[in-house]
């Protein structure tokens, strides 16, 4: 399925000029689960990394794995990041390289994957879906089912973006943890999560890491945070008690897996 992701550009290039940043010694790849955030973990590690080190050619993603493998060279270090899935291809080339997983509670993530589909920023094949083109309940349960021929279901995706990951090096982050630090970065707790967070990339938290983890979770700069979408049709802020039980039924285990449960 081909896509077009539209929207305002970030000026995070520009803020990030005030910080003196850190070169990496070893490469960081920035693995995610779509629509789970990436941005957010994205731009917080732009506030802290060289800006000669950000790997900026392409998202990394399976299907032009082999076109990105500068990305992991170990003599010219940077931090990437995209949607990598699980196989032997990918294990291979991330040996040596620090993996960080981003994950989303899947109630949450079908919403957000929802809000993707039905907004003006995304265009593609399932157009169709948007201007009440299906019932908000519908596009739920295909965000959660999948949809033949044409978009995954959701246990393959966590399966392979991040359930496969685990058990190994790599180092599995929450979305929801991202966000209440940031909410919270006067406190221990937000400076422990951070410190480990930056710790996982080999990197050092600096004194002004609550100035550089603001600025780099400012929404106002990502393009796909929620209070930047332009929705056709609105969708629940909270999944409701069927879909639920469907996303529990389509995938029994996970959210316990994942912490969520």
């Amino acid at each position: 399925m081909n896509a077009i992701i539209r929207g305002k550009p970030d000026n995070l290039d520009a803020v990030g000029l005030r910080f003196e940043r850190a070169r990496l010694s070893t490469p960081v790849f920035l693995n995610s689960v779509p629509k789970a955030g990436t941005h957010l973990l994205r731009n917080i590690f732009r506030m802290f990394v060289d800006p000669e080190q950000h790997w900026r050619r392409e998202y990394v993603q399976h299907a032009i794995l082999r076109q990105s493998r500068d990305a992991f060279a170990a003599d010219k270090p940077f931090v990437s990041w995209g949607h990598l899935l699980f196989s032997d291809e990918a294990a291979i080339a991330l040996r040596d390289v620090r993996h960080i997983v981003l994950v989303r509670d899947p109630y949450d993530w079908v919403l957000a994957r929802s809000r993707f589909y039905l907004s003006d920023e995304f265009q593609g094949a399932l157009n169709s879906l948007k201007d009440g083109g299906v019932a908000v309940e519908d596009l739920m349960n295909m965000m959660i089912f999948g949809i033949h021929g044409k978009a995954p279901p959701l246990l393959d995706i966590f399966t392979f973006n991040a359930v496969a990951w685990m058990g190994g090096k790599a180092v599995v982050v929450r979305y929801e943890d991202i966000v209440a630090n940031v909410k919270d970065l006067g406190s221990q707790r937000a400076e422990a999560f951070f410190g480990q967070l930056l710790a996982a990339a080999g990197l050092a938290l600096p004194e002004d890491w609550r100035e550089r983890v603001a600025a780099g979770a400012d929404p106002r700069e990502s393009r796909t945070a929620r209070e930047n979408l332009s929705l056709t049709v609105a969708v629940p802020a909270e999944l409701p008690p069927v879909q639920k039980a469907l996303v529990d039924f389509h995938a029994p285990g996970l959210r316990a897996l994942l912490g969520y449960a």
